[in-house]
């Protein structure tokens, strides 16, 4: 079993066959889905999803690039929209410096709230970083300083000082398709130094399709492809990286319920 702890089930790409999407997901062997926050005013849109589907779960959060959108949106907010059953994570929500939708002060007190809000709840932050290493680790760094937080660096990017430093101070690392990509050596460098134990995959779908679907509609029944190209990288077999990948899941993402039956890779499926 596999699991896609990030993709975006609620952008209009998939709107005309999304049961088709989770279906195929499911055949693939991924078992679990959990659909990210980008606008918390949104937040019933997802709420929708995952109630329509067993096997689906969300977060609830802001996107860094719509941080300025919702800064009125107080801690208390947050904390208890993640009271929904459904809700296993907080975010998105931290920096991206490739667009300049909002600025990096907006940015860094949204990131800020949603760091406070995963230290309150226990529920992993999902991170965003993009083209904001050295700011994205200070604010880290300063906020671990005040009290842990469960989180993750989603669709990790970044150089390897980041995701060194991460992983000192408790964090997880998660990559997407994009380690398939012929130019992505240096990222691929990154992932050989990542432990088993603090590893995950996703899709970012509908976004960063792996290779050989690099430029199409990505979905999450190809995270298989690229915990495939995260098991080469790491020198394990496809099995011991989707055992990992889905052990991590679990322990991090401690509110979700592994399902009652596990589909395997080849599209079969036992008794949990």
């Amino acid at each position: 079993m596999l699991v896609d702890h990030h993709c975006h089930l609620d952008f209009p790409d998939f709107a005309p066959e999304l049961d088709d999407v989770v279906a195929r997901a499911r055949a693939a062997g991924v078992g679990t889905l959990v659909t990210i926050s980008t606008r918390i005013r949104e937040f019933d849109k997802l709420k929708a999803i995952t109630e329509r589907f067993d096997n689906v779960y969300c977060s609830v959060g802001t996107h860094p690039n719509n941080a300025h959108e919702e800064l009125d949106i107080p801690l208390e907010q947050i904390i208890a929209l993640s009271k929904h059953p459904k809700v296993v994570a907080i975010g998105e929500a931290g920096l991206d410096y490739h667009y300049d939708t909002s600025t990096p002060a907006a940015q860094a007190e949204g990131f800020r709230r949603h760091i406070a809000a995963a230290r309150e709840t226990g529920l992993p932050l999902e991170i965003h970083t993009r083209d904001a290493d050295e700011d994205t680790l200070a604010i880290l760094e300063e906020e671990t300083a005040k009290g842990a937080f469960p989180a993750v660096l989603h669709c990790y990017t970044g150089g390897r000082k980041l995701a060194m430093r991460a992983l000192e101070l408790g964090l997880y690392v998660s990559f997407t398709g994009v380690i398939t990509f012929k130019n992505s050596e240096g990222l691929r460098e990154i992932v050989r130094d990542v432990p088993l134990d603090r590893l995950l995959v996703e899709t970012d779908a509908p976004f960063l399709a792996p290779i050989p679907f690099r430029g199409k509609r990505n979905e999450p029944a190809y995270v298989v492809r690229t915990a495939a190209a995260l098991a080469d990288v790491k020198g394990v077999s496809p099995d011991e990286i989707a055992a990992a990948t889905t052990a991590n899941f679990f322990r991090l993402y401690s509110k979700a319920k592994p399902p009652k039956s596990i589909p395997s890779i080849d599209g079969g499926s036992a008794a949990a």
